[in-house]
């Protein structure tokens, strides 16, 4: 038993796993509609797998001429899906930021920072995202705040403040506050299992706390909640993770969205069953999924049957407008609704999506 939980590295987050199931049946009742923030974000790598410019500019053009389709479904607000592309800086192309500028410039999505290094110091990473992102606003992608850029991260790999075991696939410990001064907001690289780099902060929107420049510094936080919140940090927001059953035993939710697991009826219900609220404000779902959805089996997915059936489950399932209502956001949006909460906003969330961070210069 314990060897079975080792290999899938439940050892590392079955305790906080534990803790969210308390709070989750502790709850408070909500009386009135519940909103739910669905973000899908994307660990957008046109180039994975060593593929060539040719092969990274198709895959490129079926999101850019593939989702505008989705646009048949729409929120409470009157919003389309608002798919988040987190691009890797060093897959850099100028045609691919251009094509999702299309998508961008559309309403559709925005594109925020994605990394993947190794053996890296905090100079020469520091370095590398400096690059990256000079080179993504210059297409209008990136928010700005003050002279700086203001973005949202994925680490590759999932190595988030040298989190491996190795310590492959980063170097830095210190990674969290050199990610803050460089104008970052938020991490969304978690749920990560069964990858060893999970944390047992599960299920949370929190502020890392304690000492940053530590290894794994996500590991211990405050969670997010009403009347406090924090401007010397990047706030961590984590998507559902769970163990809901299968056949006869368990499987692991994680929110991942593959050609191989797809979006589901079944799946959408136990993200949103998750409940993961700031404290104090439960009317306000979280729902933050990922993908990797350049890749060609992926892309049909979303594209297609299967990414219809999910966005056709939300919009009747999850916007009745009495007992929900459901609101596509980007992931700076879902960061800007989650700060709003913080500072007391209540009732209908959707007017605080630019709340704190403005959006791109492509999308005004």
């Amino acid at each position: 038993m314990l060897s079975r939980l080792r290999k899938k590295n439940l050892h590392t987050w079955l305790r906080g796993y534990g803790r969210h199931l308390a709070r989750r049946a502790l709850a408070p009742k909500v009386d009135g509609p519940r909103h739910v923030l669905f973000a899908l974000c994307d660990h957008y790598e046109p180039l994975w797998a060593g593929a060539d410019a040719v092969t990274g500019a198709a895959r490129v053009r079926a999101w850019r001429d593939g989702y505008p389709a989705l646009g048949e479904f729409r929120d409470a607000d009157g919003h389309p899906p608002r798919h988040s592309y987190f691009f890797p800086g060093e897959e850099y192309r100028p045609e691919f930021l251009d094509d999702l500028a299309v998508l961008t410039k559309a309403g559709l999505g925005e594109v925020e920072v994605h990394l993947h290094h190794d053996g890296d110091t905090e100079a020469t990473l520091t370095a590398k995202l400096e690059d990256t992102l000079t080179k993504f606003a210059a297409h209008g992608h990136l928010s700005r705040r003050g002279a700086g850029y203001a973005w949202a991260f994925i680490h590759g790999n999932w190595s988030l403040a040298n989190g491996r075991p190795d310590r492959r696939w980063c170097g830095v410990d210190a990674e969290l506050p050199l990610l803050w001064k460089l104008g970052c907001y938020a991490d969304y690289t978690f749920p990560s299992a069964p990858d060893p780099c999970q944390s047992d902060m599960v299920n949370l929107l929190y502020w890392p706390t304690g000492d940053l420049t530590r290894r794994r510094s996500y590991d211990a936080g405050e969670p997010a909640r009403l009347g406090v919140a924090y401007d010397d940090r990047l706030l961590m927001i984590t998507g559902p993770l769970a163990l809901v059953p299968k056949g006869r035993g368990l499987r692991i939710e994680n929110g991942a969205l593959t050609g191989d697991d797809p979006p589901t009826a079944a799946r959408v219900d136990s993200w949103i069953a998750q409940g993961i609220h700031v404290a104090g404000r439960p009317d306000w779902v979280f729902v933050k999924v990922h993908t990797h959805g350049a890749l060609e089996k992926a892309a049909a997915s979303l594209l297609g049957a299967d990414g219809r059936a999910m966005h056709a489950h939300l919009t009747e399932r999850y916007n009745d407008g009495a007992r929900w209502k459901l609101h596509y956001v980007t992931a700076r949006e879902m960061y800007n609704i989650a700060r709003a909460a913080m500072d007391g906003k209540a009732g209908d969330p959707g007017p605080w999506r630019d709340y704190v961070v403005p959006p791109p210069p492509i999308a005004g």
